[in-house]
């Protein structure tokens, strides 16, 4: 895995940033084989939270989805050679209402550094989450039936 340096949207239509933040990252990476970018970012009342910067931003984020139902959208791209090739997925996701000891605890366990919306839901970031609708892998940030579309012959054995 290459982490790219690659500039990232923060203001749009969400699909369409986590979709070219997807192909901006794929295209930054300098590779003979195919190349795959993925972004994910979290829309609440159509804005868009990446990740938060430092503790008071993912306090202030999680304070804003608590209770409420927000959107998990990631996008993906696939270089090869000059041809790049994209989806995307989307899942909503329901959190608990969550009270200043839950935010203090979830805080203190700094897992939401380097995440989207500010916790991760593989993690103890299942305890802020009530449900979702929609692809599990997607929250997680890879949404294998979007990737599985993208590039169904990749589960095929090398020829």
């Amino acid at each position: 895995m290459v982490v790219s340096d690659a500039e990232e949207l923060e203001v749009g239509d969400p699909v369409e940033v986590a979709v070219e933040n997807a192909v901006r990252k794929a295209q930054a990476v300098a590779a003979e084989e195919p190349v795959l970018g993925v972004d994910t970012v979290v829309v609440l009342d159509a804005a868009i939270y990446g990740k938060p910067a430092d503790d008071a931003e993912a306090r202030a984020t999680l304070e804003r989805l608590s209770g409420r139902v927000h959107e998990v959208v990631s996008g993906l791209a696939v270089v090869e050679g000059g041809t790049v090739r994209t989806a995307s997925a989307t899942t909503r996701v329901t959190f608990r209402d969550l009270d200043a000891a839950t935010l203090d605890w979830y805080l203190a366990t700094e897992e939401w550094r380097e995440r989207a919306g500010g916790y991760a839901i593989q993690g103890r970031g299942a305890a802020l989450v009530a449900g979702i609708e929609g692809d599990y892998l997607n929250v997680v940030g890879l949404p294998v039936q979007a990737l599985l579309e993208l590039l169904p012959g990749i589960l095929q054995p090398p020829v």
